[in-house]
């Protein structure tokens, strides 16, 4: 019964959240507390331990289906300078490449999403590259500081690997503190609608509807965020992990369109306890809309079991949803793991956002 209850607690610390007052506001942003941080309309997850526990210990597990893995041809990527690459690496890791920077998104290498090595969470299906095996990494993008997001072997080895020229690792507030406790320097943390130019892009901290911590005595008090990265007129967009709300319509409104974003379409059900954290499939085709996205790849799904929905469903109910929407399926699509793909870019002179959505390799 212990190892039951311990592993619930894990989850709690991936996938859900104990109960969280509000606390006063000590700042002139809405989005700051005396503690940490609440979402844009002031929302805090609601749901208490005692809710946690009535969930987990009565629920059906979903059977963990490894999915087939391609195999990433990790020496054009090693070498790639010129070509605008692609490639899902499992979970909401994604190796973005254009010209000749390289970005991933909450890499996440490890067995578990958890503190410790023997419990939590479990992958079932393998990232489709090693951290020997990726290119020269120059920016990580961090969404918040969730175990399944924030990866403390994988941040300390990308790290480490690269003694002369580290990445940058760009977090929300308060998370550096975490990577300078693992001997991390380059770490630069940043409030929503704050920027950055690195690399050649330029890097926008945007709100999304989530929650943070590490344990149960430090909910919130870090900053989670997605993240808008631009170079010559092209936008991409990292959403990390998020409920619906009104922040995409804003992140549109102030940013403009996207042309390919990364949107979580897993771990939702059930949505009593998980609607305000994690969107849904239909909700992350509403997310795409709003952010008039040339181009969405679903993320966040396929890899660990943090929730109730089977795990080859998301997929299955994305294309459904754009289908009953009459967009077309392809803008809007699920890659298998290890799929890399070739972007088009728009012409740099012209300063546009009007590239063609990414196609196969």
């Amino acid at each position: 019964m212990m190892t039951k209850l311990f592993t619930l607690i894990l989850i709690n610390l991936t996938a859900a959240s104990a109960c969280s007052s509000q606390e006063p506001v000590m700042n002139t942003k809405k989005h700051h507390t005396a503690t940490g941080f609440r979402n844009t309309d002031s929302l805090m997850v609601d749901k208490s331990f005692k809710d946690l526990v009535s969930w987990m210990w009565n629920r059906q597990t979903p059977d963990p289906k490894p999915f087939p893995v391609l195999s990433p041809d990790s020496t054009f990527l090693r070498s790639n300078q010129t070509l605008p690459t692609l490639t899902w690496i499992g979970h909401s890791t994604f190796l973005i490449q254009i010209d000749g920077v390289n970005i991933l998104t909450d890499p996440h290498f490890s067995d578990r999403a958890s503190p410790v090595s023997f419990a939590g969470p479990r992958r079932y299906t393998r990232p489709a590259l090693t951290i020997e095996s990726l290119p020269r990494i120059d920016v990580v993008l961090i969404s918040h500081d969730h175990y399944d997001h924030l990866d403390l072997p994988s941040v300390v080895e990308l790290f480490s690997r690269q003694p002369d020229s580290p990445p940058v690792f760009l977090t929300g507030l308060k998370v550096k503190a975490r990577l300078e406790d693992e001997g991390i320097t380059t770490a630069q943390e940043y409030d929503w609608w704050e920027s950055v130019s690195l690399a050649g892009f330029t890097f926008h901290c945007v709100p999304v509807q989530h929650f943070s911590g590490r344990s149960l005595t430090d909910r919130n008090s870090t900053l989670w965020c997605g993240w808008v990265a631009e170079r010559n007129g092209y936008k991409i967009f990292f959403a990390g992990d998020t409920g619906y709300s009104e922040d995409f319509k804003l992140i549109h409104s102030r940013l403009g369109d996207m042309d390919l974003s990364f949107l979580p379409i897993g771990a939702y059900d059930p949505r009593w306890f998980m609607k305000s954290h994690h969107v849904a499939p239909e909700e992350a085709v509403q997310i795409h809309q709003d952010v008039h996205s040339r181009q969405s790849v679903g993320m966040h799904w396929g890899t660990f079991i943090l929730t109730d929905e089977p795990v080859d469903e998301p997929p299955v109910r994305l294309r459904k949803m754009m289908l009953e929407k009459g967009l077309d399926p392809e803008s809007f699509v699920a890659f298998q793991h290890g799929e890399t793909r070739i972007l088009t870019l728009p012409v740099p002179e012209k300063q546009t956002a009007t590239a063609e959505s990414a196609v196969t390799e």
